[in-house]
């Protein structure tokens, strides 16, 4: 497993944390020391997701440091079959 697959499964694993520990408040809305544990997991999330993608790119389109556009800017496929033969 490379440092990039690392640090996405480390990002999983925190999104699944966060997830149960809100199903558990859904039933236990009083239990202060889960909502302490979200809120820091929470924390890790956003910590984790920006080093990702300092790292790597943006995760999905709604990511801070996305550009919807880029695309528009990396060669089309014919482009790079193009350049291939060129080669």
């Amino acid at each position: 497993m490379n440092e990039q697959q690392k640090a996405l499964r480390k990002i999983r694993g925190i999104q699944f944390a966060i997830w149960e520990l809100r199903i558990f408040l859904d039933t236990h809305p009083n239990d202060c020391n889960a909502l302490k544990r979200l809120q820091a997991y929470e924390t890790q999330l956003e910590s984790a997701v920006s080093q990702y993608e300092e790292a790597y790119g943006p995760l999905n389109e709604d990511s801070a440091t996305a550009n919807r556009w880029a695309w528009v800017q990396e060669p089309w496929p014919w482009e790079m079959q193009k350049e291939e033969e060129e080669s």
